[in-house]
């Protein structure tokens, strides 16, 4: 797709969402200002993480760094109207692509019964020669494949043991920070929330150094800009669409 294709609006006539992702911060990082935004219209939202993100600061050991940015996770929600945070223990750094995450993720979309999945860039690349990350390929992935491992009564039989019935109804999966997005939300008005959601995550940011994605506001704002140039000139957060 061109990059100067025009975004079209994402389908808001849903109610209900769970956003599965790898690490705190990963919702953040772009995506919190559409959560907000969708807060703010009454629909519910419920983070997943797969990890606590006890391997991403540097100067911190893991087992300091877990409760940490767990505790920052928490805050950073509560900024953007969500109230339920779910985290995982899968390791950080580490997360492996198989049946014990997808049934991980498929136990959470039985649970919350959404009607939309929210999950990070599954791709390769964020854009030509910006690597992705091995955790955010295997989560968004593996929360990609969980959407239909939930409707399968015969996938995962122990969940049935668990009187976890089968869920059908999470068919539309929004993907944040895609380099195929078509899609976007006009977040003019929930923008400042989003940068603040970001910046709940104080340790986080602080053990970057100087690293550029330190900024939460420049980072959240010029991200926003971004797709805002092909989405009518409104700041912005754009994602890819799929279905099934």
């Amino acid at each position: 797709m061109p990059s100067d294709a025009s975004l079209i609006p994402l389908p808001e006539d849903w109610t209900t969402a769970l956003a599965i992702v790898a690490h705190p911060d990963d919702m953040e990082y772009g995506a919190a200002s559409a959560v907000a935004r969708w807060t703010g219209q009454g629909k519910a939202v419920v983070y997943l993480l797969a990890t606590r993100g006890e391997a991403g600061i540097d100067g911190m050991d893991p087992e300091e760094c877990g409760p940490v940015r767990v505790e920052e996770q928490v805050r950073s929600a509560a900024v953007v109207g969500v109230s339920t945070v779910d985290f995982l223990d899968h390791p950080d750094g580490a997360l492996e692509y198989g049946l014990p995450l997808r049934r991980d993720f498929a136990r959470a979309i039985r649970r919350h019964r959404p009607e939309v999945l929210l999950t990070v860039n599954h791709h390769d690349v964020f854009g030509p020669g910006r690597l992705n990350m091995a955790d955010h390929r295997i989560a968004g992935r593996a929360a990609i494949d969980a959407a239909r491992d939930a409707a399968n009564r015969w996938a995962f039989p122990e969940l049935l043991e668990e009187g976890l019935e089968p869920w059908a109804g999470a068919r539309r999966i929004f993907v944040a920070g895609s380099p195929l997005a078509e899609h976007a939300v006009d977040v003019a008005d929930t923008l400042d929330a989003g940068v603040a959601s970001l910046e709940a995550h104080r340790a986080y940011l602080e053990g970057l150094g100087d690293h550029p994605m330190r900024d939460a506001a420049a980072f959240v704002r010029d991200r926003a800009e971004m797709a805002g140039w092909r989405f009518g000139g409104r700041p912005a957060v754009a994602f890819e669409l799929l279905e099934w």
